[in-house]
């Protein structure tokens, strides 16, 4: 009676100190006792919580078998995958998913346990308000991330969920966060200021919505602002694989589709890295780049009007950014671009002119 008493207890706690757990966004393993032979000190539906660290809650029996349970948990962990391990010195013969170690107890029993691992989805922060910016949250969110935004304008967050929003770009407030992958979809507003905040950080992987044109560009205005090119090998841009996006919510997938993808691979590289890993997502791998989406100039409808500069594609109804030049007004999707077509004039109107003639052919 006492000891289905303090199992009660215990159990309680568990299931409180796994709440807890997920709260903070941190690993952990459930295992439970599925099978207990004499000698053992353990029972059928006895439980331990395993941290990431090793540290174990509950009770699973003796010293004997704790630090088999909490490798196997940690392991666990790591790959994501769920464990069946028997803990017996006695002739069985093996079977197909359950993972055999020999007790190391003199008493001999057997044991055999389930392990679940709880891993967090990894955090992602997007920057920027814009109709894809907002669209990527809502994705994000439904492929099971865990997301944050940061903006200049804040309000357009509120319907979406969103459990941290913070104003601006600011790389300390930005940090605090602690993101392991960053999409950059400010397309045009403060461009420079969120992608050189976001590089900041020590997110494995950040990735940028614009052309192939802008994002060089913008990679030579961070190596002037200081930025690695270690932390520039952070940087996929464009953002996402090819899938010929047009709209707002078509280049959102896209960008979330390459989210998805360095998830799964920050999940392998932390699995073919045990040692590196252990003691939490601090140290992240720099990503190999994914296939990256297409220039959207190459693809937009003719009802929008592509920048000279950079490439983007600009909504000509909403461009902040316009210069009347060579009898025609010139759109750009930011002040940055404006400027660079300012100083040449001639050379951005000849590309406005080729580009013109080519689609008349």
């Amino acid at each position: 009676m006492n000891s289905s008493m303090n199992s009660a207890i215990n159990a309680e706690a568990l299931i409180q100190l796994e709440q807890r757990l997920t709260e903070e966004a941190r690993p952990f393993a459930v295992t439970t006792v599925i099978r207990a032979l004499p000698p053992t000190s353990t029972w059928v539906g006895a439980q331990a919580v395993v941290e990431n660290d090793g540290t174990l809650h509950g009770w699973i029996g003796g010293g004997c078998s704790r630090a088999i349970v909490v490798q196997a948990a940690q392991e666990s962990m790591r790959s994501g995958q769920p464990k069946l391990i028997r803990i017996s010195n006695s002739e069985i013969a093996p079977e197909s998913g359950v993972e055999h170690h020999a007790m190391p107890c003199a008493s001999n029993g057997t044991i055999e346990l389930f392990i679940q691992p709880s891993v967090p989805a990894p955090a992602v922060l997007i920057l920027g308000s814009t109709p894809a910016a907002l669209e990527a949250c809502v994705l994000a969110q439904r492929m099971g991330l865990r997301v944050h935004a940061a903006a200049s304008v804040t309000e357009p967050f509120a319907p979406l969920g969103i459990p941290r929003v913070i104003q601006g770009f600011d790389a300390d407030a930005l940090r605090l966060l602690r993101p392991q992958l960053i999409l950059v979809a400010t397309q045009g507003d403060s461009d420079e200021e969120a992608l050189e905040a976001a590089l900041r950080t020590s997110a494995a992987a950040v990735l940028l919505i614009a052309s192939q044109r802008k994002s060089d560009q913008l990679r030579d205005t961070m190596r002037a602002r200081g930025i690695t090119e270690e932390r520039l090998a952070a940087l996929h841009a464009p953002a996402g694989p090819r899938i010929h996006a047009r709209t707002p919510q078509e280049i959102a997938l896209g960008a979330v589709a390459g989210l998805v993808m360095l998830r799964r691979m920050l999940e392998q590289a932390a699995a073919d890295t045990p040692d590196q890993h252990a003691a939490g997502a601090d140290v992240l791998p720099v990503l190999p780049a994914v296939p990256p989406c297409e220039s959207m100039a190459s693809v937009e409808p003719p009802a929008r009007y592509v920048n000279p500069v950079c490439g983007m594609s600009i909504d000509i109804a909403s461009a902040k950014h316009v210069v009347e030049a060579g009898g025609q007004r010139v759109y750009f999707c930011c002040d940055s671009c404006k400027l660079e077509f300012e100083r040449a004039p001639d050379k951005y109107l000849a590309i406005v002119e080729d580009r013109r003639q080519r689609e008349v052919v």
